[in-house]
């Protein structure tokens, strides 16, 4: 249990790194069989996730100081040779290592059982299971749920699949060009696109040969390719940072948030761009970027399709609105770590604020406060710290059951959210 303390927040703050580019990098760093040097990766339980499941299949890790940060190296030379017939690899929380891991080990000699928590084991796989076995390759999961068991190779061909996560279309990008011959990927559906935006950057620096379309629903990959060693800094957590652009925001206080770059493709960047039109204030400085909070928040209506994990962060901070804000299009949002629009509903209706479900989000009814009291983490790394943020201007304290999980992404985030509280 978590007890906090209705204080305001303001000051300066390192963010941590990107979760999505530190698992990209890693696996790309494996598969490459080369030595590569990951610089300024995210330690959190999700990125120990993909180094547990690349060190299984044979890369060697080691870390190094520089200057006060860890870095690593992957020597992956021997990655992939003299695996065991049948091996079992869990993803743990992450989603985003089961995903797109399982394209790419359909390139190694061996058959594989991917599994994970009781949460990963309720997250749909369905689509990407189907796509898989119309590019030739053996793949079983337990009606479209985890576990998933799969061996290669993957032939190539041509697969259509509904993508209600990028993560499904991310996986085949990384996967088809390790496969024997070409790819046509069709999507009929596709959420969440500058995820994949961030894989085809990935592609590009690899000199992987692709074709895709102007919309990324249709892509051409030719196979038999395959990955080089590389050099890599890796990029502040947009998705992390939100929940400090929010404290500004809710504090109605000036909050600086160091560790970004600005043209990363990160999706959740745009949160900063919906403050703005809620009355924030927000100055760029290199790699530092100062946001503060109105007098009065703004409501609106808001389009969260390409960046679904800044629901529980907006829906905290519309909270503190007197205008009704609609957060909408993010029909996703209910198959992440949990359902986060009915979890968020539920958080908000116990501290006092009115709101209704949608299919695909929220309309919150503001009262330009917040009462306080007691809330569930749901196992939700992106909930709890959302519900910890509001204590920055609750009428009362915020308690929160468990506060465990937030360390599936950020670590040290009630450490550095303390530091700012005045």
């Amino acid at each position: 249990m978590k007890v906090l303390e209705s204080k305001k927040c303001s000051g300066s703050v390192n963010i941590p790194a990107s979760k999505s580019q530190t698992i990209r990098a890693l696996l790309i760093a494996a598969f490459s069989k080369e030595h590569s040097v990951i610089r300024n990766p995210l330690f959190s339980e999700d990125t120990k996730s993909a180094l547990s499941a690349i060190e299984r299949l044979g890369a060697k890790i080691e870390y190094i100081e520089d200057s006060g940060r860890k870095d690593i190296k992957v020597d992956a030379t021997d990655f992939g040779k003299n695996l065991d017939p049948f091996i079992e690899i869990d993803s743990g929380n992450s989603g985003t290592t089961e995903l797109l891991l399982m394209p790419m080990l359909l390139s190694l000699n061996s058959k594989f059982r991917i599994t994970g928590d009781s949460q990963l084991l309720k997250r749909p796989v369905g689509p990407l299971v189907e796509s898989l076995r119309e590019l030739g390759s053996v793949v079983e999961a337990n009606k479209g749920l985890p576990p998933i068991t799969l061996s290669g190779p993957l032939l190539g061909g041509k697969t259509v699949i509904e993508c209600k996560t990028s993560q499904y279309l991310s996986g085949l990008l990384l996967g088809t060009p390790l496969g024997k011959d070409e790819s046509i990927i069709e999507c009929s559906l596709l959420y969440e696109k500058p995820y994949v935006e961030m894989t085809l950057e990935w592609l590009r620096k690899q000199n992987i040969e692709f074709e895709i379309s102007e919309d990324l629903e249709k892509a051409r990959v030719k196979g038999g390719q395959r990955y080089h060693g590389f050099d890599e800094y890796i990029n502040g957590d947009f998705s992390s940072a939100s929940f400090f652009f929010g404290s500004a925001m809710i504090s109605k206080s000036t909050i600086t948030v160091n560790g970004l770059c600005r043209n990363d493709p990160q999706g959740d960047k745009k949160i900063l761009d919906i403050f703005l039109s809620m009355g924030a204030s927000v100055t760029w400085n290199g790699n530092s970027v100062t946001i503060t909070g109105p007098k009065e928040i703004k409501g609106g209506t808001f389009d969260l399709n390409s960046m679904p994990d800044a629901l529980p962060i907006l829906a905290s901070v519309a909270a503190f609105s007197q205008e009704d804000v609609i957060i909408a299009n993010v029909p996703q949002a209910r198959i992440k770590e949990t359902d986060r629009i009915k979890c968020m509903s539920e958080n908000l209706r116990r501290l006092g604020v009115e709101n209704e479900e949608l299919p695909d989000g929220l309309i919150i009814h503001g009262k330009g406060k917040v009462n306080g009291g007691s809330v569930m983490g749901y196992s939700d790394h992106r909930i709890i710290m959302a519900m910890a943020v509001i204590s920055a201007a609750s009428e009362k304290e915020i308690v929160i059951d468990d506060v465990s999980a937030a360390a599936v992404t950020f670590p040290t985030f009630f450490e550095l959210f303390d530091k700012l509280r005045k």
